[in-house]
């Protein structure tokens, strides 16, 4: 569903053979999918989701997963190098070469706690990267104009008021250029994406989003099921004549510098 944002920054870096892109929180690898589309060499680190790591190696992994080595086995010659790291950034140290691209595709803006994680894996991240090299951060835009964003406040509700990381907050305006001051990185542009989210039936809207772990801190608050009791309701606005649920939505991106 961010397809768009990934497709802008790279058009915009122009991403390609040259690149050595580190992405943080990976997930399910989509992103990095659409990389090595372009010819970048890609790792990818992740430790918040097995699951969704999983369905990354598949995507993106060809030869079998080297559970000891916790990367795959070396990618054919005539193939852009993948590598898929489960762990923090420094599992994801190449002595091969600094990374000419860090990206952190995962929107902050919408849970407290967001952006002290992110800040964490930025610092032991932007060592890996060469001098000047782009670090691409994303958020969540104006709650207004983020349908998706009323439904993760609905189904936070359980949790509120908040006690802790993984709670719902609403965005703010310079939450991406605080972490990049804090990290001590470079603003050097930035933009806004229509991103929307689009599902097939009103059960698979509430799955998606379950899926994405944002409601995970009310899941504990509670229970699974009085949060796909909010989420349903919530959803029930965005819900077409013809079942499909449609959510516009609109996020941000900052290009930051290592110094």
């Amino acid at each position: 569903m961010l397809v768009p944002l990934y497709e802008a920054v790279y058009e915009r870096l122009d991403v390609g053979t040259g690149t050595r892109m580190l992405a943080l929180g990976c997930g399910s690898g989509l992103a990095l999918l659409l990389a090595v589309s372009r010819g970048a060499t890609v790792t990818g680190v992740d430790s918040s989701c097995p699951e969704r790591l999983a369905l990354a190696r598949q995507r993106l992994l060809p030869e079998p997963w080297d559970t000891r080595a916790r990367t795959a086995s070396p990618a054919p010659s005539h193939a852009p190098a993948v590598r898929i790291v489960d762990g923090t950034p420094q599992d994801a140290a190449d002595d091969r070469a600094p990374y000419t691209l860090v990206t952190a595709f995962e929107p902050i803006g919408c849970l407290t706690g967001d952006v002290e994680e992110l800040v964490g894996l930025l610092t032991a991240a932007t060592p890996l990267a060469a001098r000047g090299a782009p670090v691409v951060l994303t958020g969540w835009g104006p709650p207004e104009r983020c349908a998706t964003s009323s439904v993760l406040r609905a189904a936070g509700k359980p949790a509120d008021p908040p006690r802790g990381p993984g709670c719902w907050r609403p965005a703010r305006r310079d939450d991406l250029e605080e972490v990049a001051h804090r990290v001590g990185l470079r603003p050097d542009g930035s933009g806004r994406i229509s991103c929307p989210f689009g599902y097939a039936d009103l059960d698979s809207a509430v799955r998606g989003l379950l899926s994405t772990g944002l409601c995970d801190a009310a899941i504990a608050a509670t229970d699974r099921n009085q949060v796909d009791k909010e989420l349903a309701e919530a959803l029930h606005t965005h819900q077409r004549p013809d079942g499909t649920v449609w959510m516009p939505n609109v996020f941000r991106y900052l290009i930051a510098r290592t110094p």
